[in-house]
C-alpha cells in the first residue's frame, strides 16, 4: 500500500512538472509554477521559510520522502532504474555498499563555499531540480516540438490545423551540451546502480539524509522475523540495507518501500517504534562530515573571463559590443540575479516571446547557463510578467503590469552610422513604430527624411526597436543592460485630436 501510494503521487507530480516545462501552448495555467516552489534549493534561495520548515518537518517525520516523491530528478532515476530492470536479460540485483560520507560532505561544503564566493554555477549544476529542468528544456523540449511540427505537416495535408509550426531549434549549444552530459551521467548511474547520484553527489540528498537519520518513521528490521536471506538488499536501489549486519543506513534510504514488498517474512516494517524484543543494534556511528573544515577552507577565487573587443568598421558601419548583459525584468540587479538563479530554465521555457536564452559567457564563468535577454527572435512583451511569476528561486521577483511598465532592465543606444536613413538615404522609422513608451521619436533629418532620436529616461529596454531594426550586419539601435535595474520615468501618450463628423464627411 505504501509503495503504491508513493508511486501514484510520484507519477502525478513528475508528469505535471515535466509537462509544465514542455508546454509551449499554455495548456497548463501558470499557477502550476507552485510545483517548482516546493523544491528544496529554490525554497532556500527565495527564503520561503514556510516551505523549508514544511520540508524539514516532513523529513524529520517520514524520512527522505522528498527524494522519492517530490524531486523530479529522483523520480527520473527511478524511471530509468525500472526500465533497466525490464530490458535486461538478467534479473537486476542491487548490492549493499558502504556510504561515502566524506565525499558527500565535501561536495556539500565545496558547493556552499562556491556559492558564498559568488560562484552560483556549481550549485545550479548540482541542484537536482535545476538539473532536471535544464534536461527537459534543452534536450527533451526540442524533440517534443519537432514531434509537434511533424504532426502539423501530416495533419495539414488533410486540412486539419489542430497543430501549428513552432521553432524547435536549440537555444544554446553550451547549455545543450551540459544538459546532455548531465542526462547521460545521471542516467548511466541510475541504469547501473540506482540512486547512486542521490546518495553520493546530490547536496540536497546529503542534507536531507542527515536529517532523516533522526526521523520518526523509519523502515525497521524485525529481528524476530528476519531470516537473513538478503532479498531486501537486492531490491534496495539506494544500496543502504546491510542484510548481513541487519542494519539500514537511514541517511541514504529514500523511503521507496520496495524492500517492504520484497520481504517474504514481513520482517521489514515502516513504523515510528521498534519492537522491545528487537535486539538490533542501533546505528550509533557519528562520523565527522568535515563540514567545518571545508567551510573554513581558503576562499576560492572568482574566475571571471573578460574579453575586450576593439571597435571595427564594415562597409562604413560601426561595430559594437554590449557591455552589460540584460537580466530579466524584476531581477533588481545582476548581482541579485546571479546569486539566486540556479539555471532551472523554467523562465526560458515559459517566456511567450522567446527572448530568454541560457547565457554562455555573457555573465562570466560563474553565470554559465543563467538566462539572459536576447532580442534575436522577438522582444519583451510590454504587458508580460510570466518570468517573474514562475521563478521559484526569487531571482526574478513578480511584477504587476503597472510595475513592469516602469521597470528599466536596459536602455536604448542609437548608432547613427548604422541607420539606413544615414547610409542609404531611405525612409524607415521601424524602431519608433514598435516603441511602446515613445522613447524613440523620429525627428527631421534632411531631404525630407526623419531619423531616430532617443530618450533613455522613459525607455524600459523591451527590445522592440532592436528586434525590428533592418540595418545589417550591425543594427542601428540596440539595448544596453542595466547592472542595477532602474525605474523609468512615466511616459505620456501622444494626444490625438478628436474630430467630430456631423455628416458623411464628404
Amino acid at each position: 500500500m505504501l509503495r503504491r501510494l508513493r508511486i501514484g503521487i510520484s507519477v502525478v507530480l513528475f508528469a505535471l512538472i515535466t509537462f509544465f516545462f514542455l508546454d509551449f501552448a499554455g495548456i497548463l495555467p501558470n499557477s502550476f509554477h507552485r510545483l517548482a516552489h516546493l523544491q528544496f534549493v529554490p525554497a532556500l534561495l527565495s527564503l520561503s521559510f514556510g516551505i523549508l520548515i514544511f520540508l524539514i518537518v516532513l523529513t524529520l517525520l517520514f524520512g527522505r520522502v522528498y527524494c522519492s516523491t517530490l524531486c523530479p530528478m529522483g523520480i527520473f532515476q527511478d524511471v530509468v532504474a525500472r526500465v533497466s530492470k525490464s530490458v535486461g536479460k538478467k534479473r537486476k540485483r542491487y548490492v549493499y555498499s558502504p556510504a561515502k560520507n566524506i565525499l558527500r560532505w565535501i561536495v556539500v561544503g565545496v558547493t556552499a563555499l562556491a556559492f558564498a564566493c559568488g560562484f552560483t554555477a556549481l550549485l545550479g549544476l548540482l541542484d537536482p531540480y535545476s538539473a532536471y529542468g535544464r534536461i527537459v528544456v534543452n534536450v527533451f523540449k526540442p524533440v517534443y516540438m519537432s514531434g509537434n511540427n511533424l504532426l502539423e505537416s501530416i495533419f495539414s495535408r488533410f486540412e486539419n490545423y489542430t497543430f501549428y509550426q513552432i521553432d524547435a531549434s536549440i537555444l544554446s549549444v553550451s547549455s545543450f551540451v551540459i544538459a546532455l552530459v548531465t542526462l547521460v551521467v545521471i542516467g548511466f548511474l541510475a541504469w547501473k546502480h540506482g540512486r547512486t547520484w542521490c546518495n553520493t553527489i546530490c547536496p540536497v540528498g546529503t542534507i536531507l539524509g542527515f536529517l532523516s537519520r533522526f526521523s520518526l518513521f523509519k523502515v525497521r528490521i524485525d529481528m524476530n522475523k528476519c531470516n537473513g536471506c538478503g532479498l531486501c538488499a537486492t531490491k534496495c536501489k539506494s544500496a543502504c540495507i546491510n542484510s548481513k549486519g541487519h542494519s539500514i543506513d537511514y541517511s541514504r534510504c529514500v523511503d521507496c518501500f520496495d524492500c517492504l514488498e520484497a520481504c517474504n517474512k514481513k520482517a521489514l516494517v515502516y513504523s515510528p517504534t521498534v519492537s522491545v524484543k528487537n535486539k538490533q543494534k542501533a546505528d550509533t556511528s557519528r562520523r565527522s562530515f568535515l563540514m567545518a573544515g571545508v567551510m573554513t577552507a581558503a576562499a576560492a577565487p572568482k574566475v571571471l573571463a573578460q574579453v575586450k573587443e576593439t571597435a571595427a568598421t564594415l562597409d562604413g558601419k560601426k561595430a559594437y559590443k554590449k557591455e552589460n548583459p540584460i537580466t530579466p525584468p524584476g531581477s533588481f540587479s545582476r548581482e541579485h540575479f546571479q546569486s539566486h538563479c540556479t539555471s532551472c530554465h523554467l523562465c526560458v521555457s515559459k517566456c511567450p516571446s522567446h527572448v530568454l536564452k541560457p547565457a554562455f559567457m555573457e555573465y562570466g564563468l560563474a553565470g554559465v547557463m543563467q538566462p539572459t535577454v536576447s532580442f534575436e527572435k522577438g522582444f519583451c512583451n510590454f504587458d508580460c510578467t510570466v518570468c517573474g511569476d514562475v521563478c521559484p528561486n526569487g531571482a526574478i521577483k513578480p511584477l504587476t503590469v503597472e510595475e513592469k511598465h516602469l521597470t528599466q532592465m536596459g536602455y536604448v543606444v542609437f548608432i547613427e552610422e548604422n541607420c539606413i536613413v544615414y547610409t542609404d538615404g531611405t525612409s524607415c522609422g521601424a524602431c519608433s513604430e514598435h516603441c511602446p513608451t515613445q522613447a524613440i521619436a523620429m525627428v527631421p533629418y534632411k531631404d525630407g527624411l526623419t531619423i531616430p532620436h532617443v530618450n533613455t529616461d522613459i525607455c524600459v529596454g523591451c527590445g522592440g526597436c532592436e528586434y525590428v531594426c533592418p540595418a545589417r550586419p550591425f543594427r542601428a539601435v540596440h539595448i544596453e543592460g542595466n547592472p542595477i535595474q532602474k525605474e523609468a520615468k512615466p511616459f505620456k501618450e501622444t494626444d490625438t485630436e478628436k474630430i467630430e463628423i456631423d455628416d458623411f464627411g464628404f
